[in-house]
């Protein structure tokens, strides 16, 4: 395989490969959360998470955010996305991998690039949520200086032993 190159989502053809990451993204919470369906229910509603994936070019469009990808031999294989949570904060979220590139940093290298364009944005502060089923995310996080945080959103009730927060300095 090639190199990974990292760039901004430009164009509908990058926002339908982003848009069937976000889908792939669901697929495999689904399967994680397959024996708590009511928090899949909650965060990620079928009809209103196509919705939301139709809304990703405002609700992270520059400069308060920014859509990137990853591409390995000329195709899409990644995307993590960025948006503005407070004056001084972003929150990263939707960094997912195809499976068939997983092992080639395209998450880490997506991270690392969110992180350095909020930092050029002026933000201080990079926050995310996650969900605990998925360990490789929290481990890669833990790895580029994340930190477990107090929530920056209100829980609903009996979500607190799925939902975790993470936040870190720029």
């Amino acid at each position: 395989m090639g190199d990974l190159l990292i760039r901004e989502a430009a164009g509908e053809a990058d926002l339908h490969a982003v848009r069937q990451l976000c889908r792939d993204y669901r697929a495999l919470l689904a399967d994680r959360l397959a024996a708590r369906p009511e928090v899949l229910a909650h965060y990620y509603d079928a009809a209103a998470y196509e919705g939301l994936l139709e809304a990703l070019p405002e609700t992270h469009a520059r400069p308060d955010g920014v859509i990137l990808v990853a591409v390995l031999d000329g195709a899409i294989v990644a995307c993590g996305m960025t948006h503005r949570v407070g004056p001084d904060a972003c929150e990263i979220k939707r960094v997912f991998t195809a499976s068939s590139a997983r092992g080639h940093g395209a998450a880490r290298a997506i991270i690392g690039a969110a992180m350095d364009q909020a930092r050029r944005d002026g933000y201080r502060e990079m926050v995310l949520d996650t969900m605990v089923h998925l360990t490789e995310a929290i481990s890669l996080y833990g790895k580029l200086g994340f930190a477990e945080r107090a929530p920056f959103y209100t829980v609903p009730d009996g979500f607190g032993d799925i939902v975790r927060f993470y936040g870190v300095r720029l």
